[in-house]
């Protein structure tokens, strides 16, 4: 099957990709605040990054809805006037680095289509063909009840029982409307291709703004999955905006309250999940008391 009118990907003079893996993250329903596509930005930074294609956004999007924007560029034929204006239309760009370590790493980073997803996914499976893609991990973004002062939950799925086991990741659960990325996990699984899917909570009550808190934990359980290291220090950042929100909701007394509880209600599960967590260890501590011989020799596991 031919390619896709609508993607342009050029390979020419490109080595051949280390183990590759394809991060993705559209801005739209299911990334809240751009904040899925806001770690993409880390993951893969501009600076670091070669592109190598992209996908032409006139089939799938409604303008009125999506609507391009005017943006002023530097002109370099034209000193005198310094910039001029151009429409920019809304991207899908491919991007990739080369990481040194597991894996390479490719990004799309765009928008959710409106119009024609099965010929959009059709483009990203092309992307995965060609460059010989191993794993896919979505990324994405929910209004969720934490509170902006604790750390985000990060939610992780796959449908691979082997990926599953080794990342102790649930299969997929969500039942209900979908967006172009749940049409792409269907698509990649019926052709056995892995798939993760990481989804971030952002606090519901702040729909403003920037939650780089969330950006982070993203970005490390990206790093996990897909076992390469991807330093980010968001630290100035987020303690900047814990500020910012704690100072924007502080003249809202019933919000205060609000924030309060569900503090509360973080604080009791964590604290359950931790005493869990100790009793397991507790308890396997007994078995090696109590079976002495059964303990594996040295360099065993």
């Amino acid at each position: 099957m031919s390619p896709p009118s609508q993607l342009t990907l050029n390979l020419d003079g490109i080595e051949p990709l280390h183990a590759p893996v394809l991060v993705l993250a559209l801005d739209g329903l299911f990334d809240v605040l751009s904040v899925a596509s806001s770690a993409l930005e880390h993951i893969v930074p501009d600076e670091a990054a070669v592109t190598i294609g992209e996908i032409d956004p006139d089939p799938f999007y409604d303008f009125t809805v999506e609507r391009p924007a005017i943006e002023l560029v530097d002109d370099p034929d034209d000193e005198a006037s310094g910039s001029r204006p151009v429409i920019v239309w809304p991207s899908n760009v491919i991007r990739f680095v080369r990481t040194g370590g597991a894996h390479d790493i490719v990004a799309l980073d765009g928008v959710e289509p409106h119009l024609a997803w099965p010929t959009f996914v059709r483009c990203i499976t092309t992307v995965i063909e060609q460059l010989g893609i191993d794993l896919v991990v979505t990324l994405g973004a929910v209004a969720d009840t934490t509170p902006h002062t604790r750390m985000p939950t990060v939610t992780g799925s796959t449908s691979d029982p082997v990926l599953a086991r080794r990342l102790a990741l649930a299969p997929p659960s969500y039942i209900g409307p979908t967006g172009v990325v749940g049409v792409l996990h269907s698509t990649l699984e019926a052709v056995g291709t892995p798939t993760v899917s990481l989804r971030v909570g952002v606090p519901h009550y702040l729909n403003a703004g920037e939650h780089p808190r969330c950006v982070a934990a993203l970005v490390r359980h990206v790093s996990h999955v897909i076992d390469v290291p991807i330093v980010v220090d968001l630290s100035d950042a987020i303690a900047h905006w814990e500020d910012a929100h704690t100072a924007a909701i502080a003249d809202d007394e019933q919000l205060r309250d609000y924030v309060r509880i569900i503090e509360a209600e973080y604080d009791r599960r964590h604290e359950a999940k931790l005493a869990e967590g100790g009793d397991i260890a507790a308890q396997f501590e007994q078995f090696l008391r109590d079976h002495p011989d059964d303990h594996p020799p040295a360099g065993e596991v």
